[in-house]
């Protein structure tokens, strides 16, 4: 087990102070199996009352208006979590268990129908269909699907924005881990397997002293359905352990974008991002 404290913060800076603004934020994580939140809290500047609720897809939602001339928003969120492995229950599903299903589950449905952003292109369908023909498991399938994409992927900043698709990533054979993970979701979804993006935070480096801080990210990750959701991190070719904070899934990024919202005020605005973690135990 590993208990890790995590402080992103993000926001924007206005060429012009913004008149109001009225946002979400996706940036809490709550406790689930294999991670227990000790604490959790959002800090806002300018100082705005805000609201909770979890929404359809059960991700923890902060909600807040500011409505006063700002011209920088800051949003930091603070989390204190324990983490541990959650080790496989051994319920596996065959491919026509798991078909038979998909009909009777509306988020299953959801799951294994295709987004603009995870769309996959020719050769991303040619990718399922052979990985599929080689006759393994589905739990087998989905793992080489996930190992496939991202041996085939370099991780680069700078490649991709937050609105390129899979195609676009899949073109380019790099992104960050949101095109990553699309990527893997097209391929999953195309070769009939339920799958859902999920957004956390991955702290870089366990070995990092106790009380150490690092510079860390917010990450993205894809779980699939086979009687269970087992995850996958496809950008690092791990599974999901004590590294991993779960914070939301979705179909995509857009169902869990860390900060979201509209403003009154200049066109011109720039996001500003960073995550520290640290090893308290």
């Amino acid at each position: 087990m590993s208990r890790l404290r995590i402080v992103h913060r993000t926001g924007f800076r206005y060429e012009q102070p913004a008149t109001a603004s009225y946002n979400e934020a996706r940036m809490l994580p709550h406790s689930r199996e294999g991670q227990f939140v000790l604490q959790a809290g959002l800090e806002i500047s300018p100082t705005a009352a805000q609201h909770s609720y979890a929404d359809y897809w059960d991700t923890r939602v902060s909600t807040f208006e500011v409505l006063v001339p700002h011209q920088m928003l800051s949003v930091t969120a603070t989390s204190v979590v324990d983490v541990r492995p959650v080790p496989p229950s051994g319920l596996r599903l065959d491919w026509d268990e798991v078909a038979a299903r998909i009909p009777l589950s509306l988020s299953l449905a959801e799951c294994v129908a295709q987004t603009p952003a995870t769309a996959p292109d020719a050769d991303m369908l040619d990718l399922a269909l052979r990985i599929e023909a080689e006759g393994g498991s589905l739990d087998e399938t989905a793992l080489e699907i996930c190992r496939t994409v991202g041996e085939a992927m370099e991780y680069r900043s700078g490649v991709t924005g937050v609105n390129s698709t899979a195609r676009d990533a899949w073109a380019a054979r790099s992104g960050v881990c949101q095109d990553i993970a699309h990527v893997a979701l097209g391929v999953l979804r195309a070769a009939g397997i339920p799958a859902r993006y999920v957004s956390g935070y991955l702290h870089p480096d366990l070995s990092a002293s106790i009380g150490q801080p690092v510079v860390g990210e917010s990450h993205a990750w894809v779980e699939w359905y086979s009687g269970e959701w087992r995850g996958y991190d496809p950008t690092n070719l791990t599974e999901i352990g004590e590294s991993h904070v779960y914070v939301g899934h979705g179909r995509e990024y857009a169902d869990v974008a860390p900060l979201r919202g509209v403003y009154a005020g200049p066109s011109a605005s720039e996001l500003f991002v960073s995550v520290e973690l640290t090893r308290l135990e």
